[in-house]
């Protein structure tokens, strides 16, 4: 692709990067084949070949139109684009840079910036989050059905294991998950507990800077970052093996810490080192270990949905599959799963039309075989899921768990 770019942003660090990914591009479409919303929409700029020439036509007009703003909006940022497209164009990196540029440019209707400045203020925070998720909770019974099924029910703890074994790995808590489904790093912890390594969660590490990051906060998202590398980095000189994410959204976020700060004098080697030993929870469990975890099994049919995060962002689309399997699970045939299922962070709260009709396309595609219930890899995507699913929807390392236990029992 022929690029020339806007003096603003020719010989800069952002316009450099933006053109090469820009001249990688061959035009051939394959990636209208795979994009939730150009399939949902069949507008050529609600794909990601279309998006590509936006974003090259504000590079090099150097202005962004309302018209460029709304189909950049759409956008899911699943990649499921960059996983078909032969030429190895990084549409994810490009988008982020298109959207920077255009919140700078453009200014919101004032509803929408409430709402974004809302989720950024509120998200991110563990004690926020959870002390409205708790009165939510409460107020649950008095809610109007669509806000209601927007509200999971509280869950019993379980116990979380003492830390008694030589190898140790940290685990990133997170900021919504401690108060929705605060039971899948207990689980995980339980379950590495019986392969012989204890999971550390230091509280203080929260957010991984995904929220404001995927809202055009470049900057602010990065603080998060710094700070989860401040807290961390103790632990790492004393040789932890790992840091574990359980929630395949935040561990491409961390996955790319060292990309995201590699200009960064004071934090280069650092976010390098995070990057290289951070670890999706199905990259930890090996298959083999499933034979020494001695599982029993209750019978029923589990469809198993794949996140956009852990397929695309990744690139681990058989993991969960492959040691699910092994465990004797009885696996239930499932269609599309290379399709989004709407949640996509604050996707859902940004584009609740689209992001419904994904969440619909995709209920449908997990339950074609009956299935008895869901596991996923993502709490957005188990959230989003459990809102409109007819069976219950879990994260897979508590089937692991609840099945390891039945036997120690």
């Amino acid at each position: 692709m022929q690029t020339n770019l806007h003096p603003m942003f020719k010989n800069t660090a952002v316009g450099d990067e933006a053109e090469a990914i820009l001249r990688s591009c061959v035009h051939c479409g394959f990636c209208n084949a795979t994009c939730p919303t150009y399939q949902e929409l069949g507008d050529e700029r609600d794909g990601p070949r279309g998006r590509i020439y936006l974003i090259k036509q504000l590079l090099e007009t150097g202005e962004a139109t309302e018209k460029t703003r709304t189909h950049m909006d759409r956008c899911l940022t699943c990649r499921s684009c960059e996983t078909t497209c032969p030429s190895g164009v990084e549409y994810g990196r490009l988008a982020d840079i298109g959207k920077e540029i255009i919140e700078r440019q453009q200014t919101r209707p004032f509803a929408e910036q409430i709402m974004r400045w809302g989720l950024r203020h509120i998200l991110p925070y563990r004690q926020r989050f959870t002390a409205l998720l708790r009165l939510g909770q409460w107020l649950r019974p008095l809610m109007p059905a669509m806000v209601k099924e927007k509200i999971p029910s509280r869950v019993h703890l379980l116990r979380w294991p003492p830390a008694r074994h030589s190898r140790r790995m940290l685990v990133l808590a997170g900021c919504t998950q401690p108060g929705t489904t605060p039971n899948t790093n207990i689980a995980a912890a339980r379950v590495l507990d019986q392969l012989g390594v204890s999971l550390i969660e230091l509280p203080k590490a929260g957010c991984c800077g995904a929220v404001s990051h995927h809202l055009s906060e470049h900057d602010e998202g990065l603080g998060f970052v710094r700070a989860n590398i401040d807290i961390w980095w103790p632990a790492i000189e004393q040789g932890v093996e790992a840091i574990v994410v359980t929630a395949s959204g935040c561990g491409t976020m961390v996955k790319d810490y060292g990309k995201l700060l590699k200009s960064d004098a004071l934090y280069a080697d650092k976010a390098r080192r995070v990057s290289d030993i951070a670890r999706d929870l199905s990259e930890v469990i090996s298959v083999d270990d499933i034979e020494k975890l001695k599982f029993k099994t209750d019978g029923l049919k589990t469809a198993i949905h794949c996140p956009c995060s852990l397929q695309h962002g990744l690139q681990l689309p058989d993991h969960v599959d492959r040691l699910l399997e092994k465990a004797g699970i009885d696996i239930a045939k499932t269609v599309d799963k290379h399709l989004c299922c709407g949640s996509a962070g604050t996707y859902s709260l940004l584009q609740p039309a689209m992001s419904s009709n994904l969440l619909d396309n995709k209920l449908e595609a997990l339950t074609v075989d009956s299935p008895d219930r869901i596991v996923t890899a993502n709490v957005g995507c188990q959230l989003h899921l459990a809102t409109r699913s007819q069976v219950p929807v879990q994260h897979w390392i508590e089937l692991l768990e609840q099945g390891m236990s039945s036997h120690l029992k």
